[in-house]
């Protein structure tokens, strides 16, 4: 049998700092087409330095952000044959989704990998 150490949980500080660089997409709504990039950015350029698991999920967050903007950019060019439009619908309700997870996961202490996302960010 082996003897693990325990993983230490973050602290409640860390994990809400943690949440808000996933939610901090949701500055869609104030900023269209920037705002979810450039919330996840600025927070977690802001507080990397604070702990390991802020600046982890922090760049997970970005990433996510930025392949969800290249996935609309591309629906947008398909729209010019109808097909972008749907296309552009359930890539966003699927980002909701997995952005709304994320956070509730960031909270709990555990580490969340989006799938299917382009890491440009490490």
């Amino acid at each position: 049998m082996t003897d693990q150490l325990p993983v230490p949980q973050p602290s409640s500080q860390v994990r809400r700092w943690a949440m808000l660089c996933h939610y901090s997409a949701f500055c869609w709504f104030v900023v269209p087409m920037i705002g979810n990039v450039l919330g996840p950015l600025i927070i977690w350029q802001l507080k990397k330095d604070m702990d390991p698991f802020i600046d982890e999920q922090g760049k997970e967050a970005l990433n996510f952000q930025i392949t969800f903007s290249i996935l609309l950019m591309i629906c947008g060019v398909l729209a010019w044959i109808l097909i972008g439009f749907p296309l552009m619908v359930l890539v966003s309700v699927v980002a909701l989704v997995l952005v709304v997870i994320a956070g509730i996961r960031a909270n709990e202490g555990k580490p969340y990998r989006y799938p299917l996302c382009w890491r440009i960010v490490k």
